[in-house]
């Protein structure tokens, strides 16, 4: 009989927070605040954006955080739709997470980070195309690896990256600041003039600003696909959400204030890799110290997505909705490897076709959809399940997960409604396409014998063997 082995709980509350905030800061405040300036008009629209995405974070957080003490199991939104709205959409939701959106998520990360990478060799010129992807190739592949390797070398990476990435940012602020204090204030004057409102106003301009900013909030849920890992988790869960968002929002609030005072409107709206620019104008011949903490922010968020998205395939073939090898972990090192080896072919599949802007919006419009089914099961919970216990202290109050559901519908809709593309019906239909597919795979089992073999071998040949919850 074979033995059942448990991932531990290795993450404390630095890993905690560096696992959210490292995941967060990632390519996002160096790419993003151009797209949303091109989006809204102006930098005094752009700042209350960036606020409100903040805000959305945070106020998302907190009822991620009430329902991970109230489902204590790996998996995030996966698990919660599983406990809440059933087996075809817990399915609906892997299959559309693991197929598109982690691997699109991934892919956007590895571009960043590539693009960032190469820029100082192609100073003055668009790098080509094959050569970012071959490097986003090789970056997929090397934290993939080290992924399988250890947990705790994957969160050793995570600090470390978060050390860097905090002393980045404090660099561009102080860079700033110091310009602010001699007097280049002439972009904050008249700071709201050209705000794409009146006539001129869009809800695909709003829903675009707002998509663009939510890439670069984009992980403040990820500790919850990690639960089972996270020491005192009914503690360390929402103690780490509050800060990590907290601490992210102010700096990049203040990094925007940096850019703005550094950069006029046009030349930041023009800028294909924002920090390089500012390094280029406020360091000078060191400016290529921007390209390297760049590049190194994004591998930390690529890091974080990694150790994140695994985990969600393999509490998923825990659950019986994807191949049994992929429940499994290996023997000695207690990592997901078969998982995070078959996301990592995924986002290698992805990255052939992929660009960063379409990858971002398409990935907004699936993620937010299924943030609204998320949170609808919170109300559920609340008015149906009142009594079940909840170690989180201060339980939010129903009105917070009803915001954040009325957001997340808007986020899904205003694009949609304002300026509709066939895009969006492919990506509609792709998700649809998950509950076709329960069907007989899932529901009558169909499977071939043959299947039965290859999980054998794999699990001979990749050292594993099956996974118990870990509660």
């Amino acid at each position: 009989m074979e033995q059942g082995l448990s991932l531990k709980r290795e993450v404390g509350i630095i890993g905690a927070v560096s696992f959210i905030a490292g995941t967060m800061i990632g390519s996002g405040i160096f790419i993003s605040p151009q797209y949303v300036l091109l989006a809204i008009g102006s930098p005094g629209a752009s700042f209350v954006i960036w606020a409100c995405c903040g805000l959305i974070a945070m106020l998302g957080g907190l009822c991620y955080a009430e329902l991970g003490t109230i489902i204590p199991e790996s998996g995030g939104e996966y698990i919660y739709m599983l406990r809440t709205a059933g087996k075809v959409t817990a399915f609906v939701f892997v299959f559309s997470f693991i197929s598109v959106m982690r691997p699109a998520s991934a892919t956007g990360i590895a571009l960043s980070c590539a693009e960032y990478v190469v820029a100082p060799f192609y100073s003055g010129c668009a790098p080509p195309q094959l050569v970012l992807k071959c490097v986003a190739a090789v970056v997929i592949l090397a934290l993939a690896l080290v992924n399988c390797l250890s947990v705790r070398l994957a969160t050793g990476i995570q600090v470390v990256t978060m050390a860097i990435k905090a002393l980045t940012l404090a660099v561009i602020i102080l860079g700033g600041a110091v310009m602010l204090f001699q007097g280049n204030t002439a972009n904050f004057e008249d700071s709201f003039d050209g705000t794409n409102v009146g006539k001129h106003v869009t809800l695909s301009a709003f829903g675009m600003a707002f998509y663009q900013c939510l890439w670069s909030y984009a992980g403040w849920y990820n500790l919850n696909y990690v639960t089972e890992e996270l020491k005192r988790p009914e503690v360390n869960l929402p103690r780490a959400l509050v800060i990590a968002i907290s601490l992210v929002t102010g700096l990049y609030l203040l990094v925007n204030v940096s850019y703005l005072t550094v950069m006029t409107p046009k030349e930041l709206m023009s800028s294909t890799a924002v920090a390089i620019t500012w390094g280029n104008k406020v360091l000078g011949s060191w400016g290529w110290i921007m390209s390297l903490a760049a590049a190194l922010s994004a591998f930390g968020s690529l890091n974080g997505t990694f150790f994140s998205g695994g985990r969600v395939c393999f509490v998923a073939a825990r659950e019986g909705h994807m191949p049994d090898i992929l429940s499994m972990a290996h023997v000695h090192r207690l990592t997901p490897s078969p998982a995070l080896i078959f996301t990592t072919v995924i986002s290698l599949v992805v990255l052939i076709p992929g660009d960063f802007q379409s990858i971002v919006n398409y990935f907004s419009f699936t993620a937010w959809f299924f943030y609204a089914v998320t949170l609808s099961g919170l109300i559920y919970l609340k008015i149906k399940k009142p009594e079940l216990p909840r170690p989180y202290s201060v339980s939010v109050p129903i009105v917070l997960p009803i915001l954040i559901l009325l957001v997340a519908i808007f986020l899904v809709l205003a694009p949609i409604i304002d300026q509709p593309q066939i895009e969006y019906l492919y990506v509609a239909l792709f998700i649809l396409s998950g509950a076709i597919v329960y069907v007989p795979f899932i529901h009558f089992k169909l499977c071939p014998g043959m299947f039965d073999k290859v999980t054998t071998f794999l699990q001979l040949f990749l050292e594993v063997a099956p996974a118990e919850k870990n509660l």
